[in-house]
């Protein structure tokens, strides 16, 4: 087992500068508990899971009933099990002799080619962190999140060594996914359900936007397993931007796959704690888990993640969780267990610039992701709180609110706007500009790292001083227009690494 603080390890905590996560918690309507009894008294996971039954069977009148009531045991790295129960039988179970606790079954959810030269770490550093770590070499990562996208060039093994015999892992198979989707890059692969079955009902799969496999019908866990562990891929590239050499933090080290959360965005706790069994039964040396709950945070005997840390830790796995993302807010740091390394986003020192042309041959620059249509092209410019719709107010027509714009003075424009109190969101303003047949988007804001995708139409951030600055060519101007540039990629300008706006803060 790799002790904790090997270079191949290390490598794996640079995850902080990229793992996200979507914080979200349900409480189920149904009754799913999950019983938690703490260290195993037996080694052997048949006599744990006996025990299980013969506990439950106590409560639901015979091992049978206890048998079909149960959902999982965790038998491998700790001892418990998730059953389906009424609240009555939890109540009754939570007093029996070596049970540490009962806890409803939540709900959670599941929170590139720059960024590693950005840190330097670079395979051509002699004496560096990644020569050192070999790269992860010899290390077993398993992912926990939506699945994995076989087929990505980040997972193809050549040059990978054979799957290490310590290793006893499976390729699960299911739809769209059989075992020569397994290599020696992803070198095990499974998929938990029952929780969040037992809570939701079937899933459907007939519109082809999820599978009941190992697959990934997201990305998020194609992203998140890339990123840790993904090989060398060259002139990768976003639509042309950002392009170079795309690789993990530790591209040598084996993949373990875990696909916990599905495409509607939920991850049950019985299904993750499953996992987490598992995984330390199969042989993992770091896990990295991108999935939480937004405050209040649940104490650590009630929290999955917690939990299934605890005994992952305690087996010498290291366990990397993402922070949330619920900044720039403090307080709202989440998965805070001493135990779990827990990291946050930032930002790198690439930058998105598009020029924006005015009709009196000045230029601006603004951010944006734009490779598309309209480019190079003059079109009309007017302020959105100039052009309010009948229903709607002048306040929320200068920030491009929804439903806010008359569109018969919008068709065919480009429309500035500028961020209120009440409407922050670049997405929510291209959203209604498209609504009223608008071709472009300027949105003025506070200064900002990120920048939002539009492949509809041009959608431009600019700071508050720059649109005050175009607001005042409009005023000037009878005919004001704009045309946009292409999008280029700049590295080395931009002030970094800072907090990125969307990560979580503390303090807990």
């Amino acid at each position: 087992m790799a002790s904790f603080w090997s270079p191949g390890i290390l490598l794996v905590l640079l995850l902080a500068f990229l793992l996200k996560t979507l914080p979200l918690v349900i409480l189920a309507k149904s009754n799913v508990y999950i019983v938690y009894m703490g260290d195993k008294i037996h080694d052997e996971p048949e006599l744990v899971q006996q025990s299980h039954h013969e506990l439950l069977s106590d409560i639901v009148g015979s091992i049978e009933a206890a048998k079909e009531s149960i959902l999982y045991s965790y038998k491998h790295g700790f001892s418990g099990f998730a059953a389906v129960l009424t609240s009555s039988q939890a109540k009754l179970i939570a007093d029996f002799p070596g049970v540490v606790g009962v806890v409803r079954n939540r709900i959670l959810s599941s929170h590139t080619t720059r960024s590693w030269d950005f840190l330097h770490i670079k395979p051509q550093v002699v004496g560096g962190i990644l020569s050192k770590g070999h790269s992860g070499a010899g290390s077993v990562i398993g992912v926990m999140d939506t699945g994995v996208w076989p087929e990505s060039e980040s997972f193809r093994d050549e040059g990978m060594s054979e799957v290490p015999s310590r290793w006893r892992g499976i390729c699960q198979e299911g739809e769209g996914f059989n075992r020569s989707h397994c290599n020696r890059k992803i070198i095990g692969a499974r998929w938990y359900i029952k929780g969040y079955e037992a809570e939701f009902g079937k899933l459907n799969v007939s519109d082809g936007v999820e599978f009941l496999s190992p697959r990934d019908a997201v990305g998020h866990g194609t992203h998140t397993s890339s990123t840790a562990t993904g090989g060398l891929v060259e002139n990768a590239s976003f639509m042309g931007l950002a392009q170079g050499l795309a690789r993990g933090g530790a591209p040598s080290a084996w993949l373990a796959v875990y696909k916990v959360c599905w495409a509607t965005g939920a991850c049950a706790e019985a299904d993750l704690l499953a996992a987490f069994d598992d995984a330390i039964f199969d042989g993992v040396d770091v896990l990295s888990v991108s999935i939480g709950s937004p405050p209040p945070l649940a104490t650590y005997v009630e929290d999955a993640i917690a939990i299934g840390s605890f005994h992952a830790v305690a087996k010498g796995i290291s366990v990397i969780c993402s922070a949330g993302n619920s900044g720039p807010y403090p307080q709202t740091v989440i998965n805070t267990a001493p135990w779990i390394v827990t990291v946050a986003a930032s930002t790198i020192d690439r930058a998105f610039p598009t020029m924006i042309t005015l009709g009196n041959n000045q230029t601006i620059v603004g951010q944006a992701l734009f490779t598309g249509k309209n480019a190079d092209t003059f079109h009309p410019i007017v302020y959105g709180e100039h052009i309010v719709a009948d229903n709607s107010y002048e306040d929320s027509a200068r920030s491009c609110d929804s439903g806010s714009l008359n569109a018969t003075l919008a068709r065919g424009k480009v429309i500035l706007c500028f961020e209120s109190r009440s409407q922050r969101s670049n997405i929510v303003a291209r959203r209604t500009v498209l609504d009223v047949k608008g071709v472009g988007l300027i949105f003025a804001q506070f200064p900002t790292k990120d920048v939002t995708l539009s492949l509809d139409i041009p959608s431009i951030q600019v700071d508050l001083a720059i649109g005050t600055y175009l607001l005042t060519y409009m005023e000037a101007s009878r005919n004001p227009v704009v045309k946009f540039s292409f999008t280029k990629t700049v590295i080395g300008q931009q002030i970094s690494p800072e907090i990125a706006f969307f990560s979580s803060r503390g303090p807990t």
